[in-house]
This record gives structure tokens, sequence and C-alpha cells, in this order.
């Protein structure tokens, strides 16, 4: 049992922000601070206003001075302050400060907390309505060392004073799941949203680390981010580490290769290279300012009914262990796709894709929901700075190569699709491996899990290693003779 459970009620999920507050006020282990900038004191003034706050708030502050706050928490390289960097440097400061001021002998049951905030709200001109990071690092015992939760938050309503009350609330959530909900991160990362709507504020990051969280994939709690429509995309490094979208795609040329990957095999590692090769060709792409992604939609991870989180970490753990990034989106239409994009950079985006997926794109049902149907869609997908390339596939009867050239179309579009073709927005790769077209992502699923032969060598690298070492995808899942 922590500290913070001793002499606790049951929990109730309904609890205002007001409520919780209190409750965590009225714990007289839990003790710490609050440094907000950007947005007002808005989460301590709920402590504030609860009542018996003098038991929790060690300190409340608000550095929005540049030269104060650099010289409190030292200046970042780029001079930025609404920063990942900033907000951890912000809550060791503060927990060092306490742990330095405090006696531990004189409270020997107290556990301390830093709460923090750095945010930027949205702009006079209503053009860019502002984002932030928050944080905590708490204990949850006397003797132990401090976890720490951190989530990148985009603010959604149209006026400040709307995004500074969502942001308090947001807060008075996190600190309190911090310390009730900590031994359950699925119910913390729901019980983040209490008393505040979606469409106010959306989370596209969070981490979590400490002790109490070594059994955490965070990979799996950013699913879970998509899943409960909390955000539309995340990403992830090659070592499994949850990253900012709109960081790593600003301002920069995208590829982006869209995939089940189940598992990841020589065709895809193909379409890749080749599409890259082709991709920094073209004027102003380098290797420096271009981001390459593995993309899976949730609508690929639904595909049989439920979501089998297993399953989706076996494709990741494979992606990752190539040296590739991978992002998992809620856009089944790449249309969706491309306007996402289109927020964090205005350089090219190229995707890369097999000639069956342009079939997709050109069918009209997956347009009918738009006003502009399928010409409203294109208008997003083929905008000035986007490209589709177009990977070949094998004809299994006729062993003919099928491509943009002789794809079949149906009458009423052929006008529309020879009009993208003719504009160059549709590019043929042309080096690529003819051994490979017969490879079949589902066949080769299929094979590991009727343990039959010969799938090993359909895949990349050590991948068919990596599968039988660690039994993914249901390898061996039977005693076979």
């Amino acid at each position: 049992m922590s500290a913070v459970d001793k002499g606790d009620t049951k929990i109730n999920n309904a609890l205002t922000a007001i409520q919780k507050a209190l409750r965590i006020n009225l714990n007289s282990n839990i003790y710490g601070s609050f440094a907000e900038i950007g947005a007002g004191q808005e989460t301590v003034r709920h402590f504030f206003r609860a009542g018996a706050s003098s038991g929790t708030i060690a300190k409340a502050m608000s550095a929005y001075d540049k030269d104060f706050s650099d010289s409190i928490y030292g200046r970042e390289a780029d001079g930025r302050y609404v920063t990942e960097s900033r907000l951890h440097k912000m809550l060791k400061y503060e927990t060092d400060l306490i742990e330095s001021r405090l006696n531990r002998k004189k409270h020997p049951d107290k556990i301390f907390f830093s709460y923090a905030n750095t945010v930027t709200t949205i702009d006079f001109a209503k053009k860019f309505k502002g984002h932030g990071w928050v944080g905590i690092r708490f204990q949850l015992d006397p003797m132990e060392n401090y976890n720490e939760i951190v989530l990148h938050v985009r603010f959604k309503e149209n006026s400040s004073q709307l995004q500074q009350r969502v942001l308090g609330i947001l807060g008075v959530n996190l600190i309190y799941g911090a310390f009730y909900y900590h031994n359950n991160p699925k119910e913390l990362l729901l019980s983040l949203y209490d008393n505040i709507d979606k469409d106010q504020i959306e989370i596209d990051v969070i981490n979590f680390s400490g002790r109490r969280f070594m059994y955490v994939d965070n990979r799996l709690i950013s699913l879970l981010l998509v899943k409960n429509g909390m955000t539309n995309a995340v990403m992830f490094d090659p070592h499994g580490n949850n990253l900012l979208p709109a960081g790593e795609l600003y301002k920069k040329n995208i590829l982006a290769l869209r995939g089940s990957f189940r598992p990841v095999t020589k065709v895809n590692l193909d379409i890749f290279e080749t599409s890259k090769k082709l991709f920094l060709q073209q004027e102003g792409v380098t290797p420096e300012n271009s981001e390459s992604v593995f993309e899976i939609t949730l609508s690929n991870l639904l595909s049989e009914g439920g979501i089998d989180e297993r399953d989706f970490i076996d494709r990741v753990e494979l992606l990752s262990s190539l040296g590739k990034n991978v992002m998992l989106t809620n856009y089944k239409e790449y249309f969706k796709l491309a306007e996402y994009f289109s927020q964090f950079t205005k350089e090219k985006v190229v995707f890369a894709m097999g000639v069956h997926d342009l079939e997709k794109i050109f069918d009209k049902q997956y347009y009918e929901e738009l006003s502009g149907g399928i010409m409203e869609a294109f208008g997003k997908l083929f905008r000035r700075n986007m490209w589709v390339y177009i990977y070949p596939s094998l004809n299994e009867q006729t062993k003919e190569i099928v491509n943009s050239e002789n794809l079949e179309m149906e009458d009423s579009l052929r006008k529309l699709y020879e009009y993208f073709k003719e504009a160059g927005k549709i590019i043929d790769i042309q080096e690529f491996d003819k051994n490979l077209l017969s490879i079949n992502a589902r066949k080769v699923f299929q094979q590991i899990l009727d343990n039959e032969d010969g799938w090993e060598e359909k895949l990349p690298g050590d991948i068919a290693k990596k599968i039988k070492s660690q039994r993914l995808f249901g390898f061996n899942h039977r005693f076979v003779m």
C-alpha cells in the first residue's frame, strides 16, 4: 500500500475538479509545488478554491518573464519555452527544491510532487490555437524515487479564457490520476477527460516513466489515445519512444508508406527503398530535411473486430527493429492523412503505395460523405506539393506487370485519372525487384499461423528470426511434431 492509499475511500469517477482537488488537499501525505507558464495559474486555482490547501501546496508560481524563467530553469538550446525539454527541467527543479528545503526527518510520511505546464494559448488573430506540455513528477512512497507522467496537448477552444479553463481541469485530472489511478494507466488516461469534452482539447503524446510504470508500454497507451478519439495520430521512434508528430514533421519533406505490416515483408522494404531513392531526386529534398514514416491505420487494426494489442506491438516491434519510425493514425482515407501532414509542412509530401491501393483511391464509395465528393477529396490529396508513387503488382493469371499505365479504371473516372497522371502527380516506380512481386503479406501471415515452411525467405533481415524467437503473430501457437 502506498502512502496515498491510507484511509482513502472508494474512488468516485464522477468527481468534479474541485472535489478532486479537495480530496488531494485532505490527504495529509501529499505535498508539492505548482509551476505554470503561459495560461495563468489555472490548475493550482482549483486547489486554493477547494479549501485546506495549506496541507498540499508548498509553492505556486508563474515565471512569465523569459529572463526570470531562464534564471530559474536555465536556457533552452533552441531558445524556445514551450518544449518537452523545458517541462522536464521545470519538474526536476521544483522537486529538487522541495527536497532541499524540507527536512525528511520532520516529514517522514510526506510524498512530494511537482506539477508543471508550459503552454501558449490562442493568438490574437486566432490563426494558431496553441499547444503545450503538461506533466507531474511524483512519489507514491517517501522512500521511493520519483515517477513522471508527461503529455502534450493541442487546444481547440476559440478563446484564451476557455483554453485556460480546460487546461486547469486537465491539470487537476492529471494530478488526481497520478495519485489515485497509478495502478491502472488505462483508467488514468480516460480520467484525463473527466469534465472535459474531446472537442475542447487534444492529447497527442503521453509518456509514463519511473519505477511504478516499468510495466507500462507507452506505445499501447498511444494506441488508446487514437482508439478513444483523444487524437488522430501518434508516432514512435525505432526505440519505441513516443514522438510528437508536429515536432518530427515540422517543415519537413515527408515520405509515407501505408501498410498492415503483418508482418513487414521484402516487398514493403522495396517499396520504401525505391520510393526514397526517387524522392531524394526531387529538387530540394535531402536526407537531412526529410522524414520517412511507416503508417498503420486504426481501421487496419480493427479489420477483424476488436483490437489485438499484442498484434499491434508485434508489428511495431518488427518495423522498429529495421530502424523505422512508425505512425498510427485514424485516417482511413488518404486525403485526410494529406490534410494532417499539411498542418505541419508546406514542403513536399509523397505517398508510396501499391497499384491496388491506387485503385481504392479512385473508388467513389470512399467519398460519399463529402459534399464535393471525389473532386473535393482529390483537391486535398493532390495539392501543389503532394505526389503518389506507385509500386507495380503482378497479375498472377497473365503474369503481366500492372502499373499506372495499364491499370483498369472505371470509365467515368478515366479522364480524371489521366488528368492527374499527365500532371505528374501519379508516378510509377521503375527500379523495382521483379522477383518480389509474388510476395503477399496475407499469405505469409497465414503460413506463419499454419506453421508452414518457406515464409522466412519472404521477410527482410532478421525479421523471421525475431518472429520465431519471440513467437510473434501466433508462430508455433500449437505443438508441432
